[in-house]
């Protein structure tokens, strides 16, 4: 009897109805994790062109578990920020990361967040090397490398070096990107000795060339022609247009092909950050026909990606994570017509008045250590230890005139940022997630909503939801499709993925697990 009992057990808690409780289900074992970032990619472009999407992001949207109220946690909303946050879960408060570049007080000079003067670049030597040196926190890849134990690659690609480089991280066995001088993809030594021959061979084709003289046409409306000479001024064209998107997407096919992702004992991990939409939203607006029409064209460019997996892997082996790094603010022209707020401010305006009041209370100097972005103000600690200043006072005085100027919503000093402040809305709280006091400025200055420091087109940035909501879409096995309303956050995306792989989660990560979507 009683062995007939522990039998029944054994069946019932198989077949899931022991306890009344779910049915097991089997973890699926993946072959590959594909991160996709479309840079500067409202999550709104996915519901107003949704009409004309009948490839990859219909793919997704259907096929997917669709998050409809993500938001990036910090600022600034810029693209090294954001791609350092997709695959870590950590904000720069954690990361490090604080900005495409800043103000280096060791070496008194702007550096950029992947710049490193101790490596080569691979494929172009006299380009300044990049690498993943300043990034403080694993990644979902370095995780996955130290698990598998030689056992999974993890190689990152996209037109920006940033871009390639921060989502896999420090572990990496690759990351390339584009050089707009030569077109051709380059990486660093950080990574290898020597560009593999494939890379080689693939650049000695000249793929991209195929554009020459290629019209951009939207219907019958004509928004671009490439240049006809394969030149620097060709391929800074071909990032500007849809055909940048494209020659990236014939580069990850061979990427997956040559390095044979999907194919070794433990999952590999394949980013790829499409830069394209990024360049033609900073010059056209996200109101423009080029945005329009580079979103479906996306579509079609995510559905030929997806094909070639489905051939060489099989979708169902794939875990995809699909996001973007950052919105995008309205042309404040096109806001003004619209009636709503919006107008150009300029950068030099913060260092005057910093300059102005520092000068009047302390004496005229050089208030000011950074001059690139007078907007992100790094103050001259030199000058204040010189005249035995308290920095802090200091700091206040700056404040308190660029508070004065129009249009500033909010301005934080860097005292405040260290001792916390109050979380009493979500700009605190992002503005507190984006400061790392070691590489952060002096003061944090935030702009009304709509109001930018650029001087043409539009930018990104603020802590406002036009620039934080973004895409955040999971697909693949474990993962059910559907429409989820609850908050989420970017961060969420690193320990979500890591849940489903079974490895640790990013030793920086803040986000949650988005287990209302998981299956097992």
């Amino acid at each position: 009897m009683q062995r007939r009992k522990l039998v029944m057990m054994a069946g019932a808690l198989a077949s899931g109805v022991f306890g009344q409780g779910p049915a097991l289900v089997a973890r699926p074992k993946y072959k590959l994790l594909l991160a996709i970032t479309v840079d500067q990619f409202r999550y709104d472009y996915l519901t107003r062109f949704r009409g004309e999407y009948s490839g990859g992001l219909a793919r997704l949207l259907t096929q997917g578990a669709v998050f409809t109220n993500a938001f990036y946690e910090h600022t600034p909303t810029v693209t090294a920020v954001g791609h350092s946050t997709i695959l870590s879960g950590a904000s720069p408060a954690l990361s490090g990361i604080v900005g495409n570049d800043w103000w280096d007080r060791a070496t008194s000079k702007e550096v950029t967040s992947v710049s490193d003067p101790s490596l080569q670049t691979l494929g172009a030597p006299e380009r300044q090397a990049s690498s993943p040196h300043r990034m403080l926190v694993s990644t979902v890849g370095d995780e996955i490398k130290m698990a598998a134990k030689g056992e999974s690659r993890a190689i990152g690609i996209s037109f920006k070096d940033r871009s390639a480089i921060l989502p896999v991280g420090r572990m990496a066995d690759a990351a390339y990107w584009f050089d707009n001088e030569t077109g051709n993809f380059v990486s660093s030594t950080w990574y290898q000795k020597r560009m593999p021959g494939w890379v080689d061979g693939f650049n000695g084709k000249k793929v991209g060339e195929k554009y020459l003289g290629v019209e951009w046409k939207a219907g019958d409306v004509l928004l671009k022609k490439m240049p006809t000479k394969a030149d620097t001024m060709f391929y800074s064209n071909m990032e500007a247009s849809p055909f940048g998107n494209d020659l990236l997407e014939e580069f990850a096919e061979q990427t997956i092909e040559n390095e044979r992702l999907g194919s070794h004992a433990g999952v590999d991990l394949l980013s790829v950050s499409f830069s394209c939409n990024d360049y033609v939203g900073h010059a056209e607006g996200p109101d423009s026909p080029h945005a329009h029409d580079m979103s479906v064209r996306t579509d079609k460019m995510l559905a030929k990606l997806f094909a070639f997996l489905d051939r060489k892997i099989g979708m169902k082996n794939v875990l995809v994570a699909f996001t973007a790094d950052h919105g995008v603010a309205p042309v404040p022209e096109v806001n003004t017509a619209r009636k709503m707020p919006g107008g150009r401010l300029k950068d030099k305006d913060i260092g005057t008045a910093i300059e102005a009041a520092l000068s009047a209370k302390y004496g005229a100097g050089k208030w000011l250590a950074n001059e690139k972005s007078q907007s992100v103000p790094y103050l001259n600690y030199d000058l204040m230890a010189a005249r035995r200043l308290d920095a802090a006072e200091v700091r206040r005085v700056a404040a308190d005139a660029v508070r004065k100027l129009p249009h500033i919503a909010r301005v934080y000093t860097k005292d405040q940022l260290i001792a916390g402040i109050p979380i009493t809305d979500f700009v605190a709280r992002r503005v507190q997630n984006g400061y790392y006091a070691g590489r952060g400025p002096d003061l944090v200055v935030i702009p009304e909503p709509y109001y930018m420091y650029a001087a043409k087109g539009t930018t990104h940035g603020a802590p406002f939801h036009y620039d934080a909501q973004v895409p955040v879409i999971l697909m693949g096995a474990g993962v059910k499709a559907g429409r989820y309303h609850r908050a989420a956050a970017v961060n969420d995306i690193a320990p979500t993925v890591a849940t489903l792989l079974d490895v640790a989660i990013p030793s920086g990560s803040m986000g949650r697990v988005l287990d209302e979507c998981l299956t097992y």
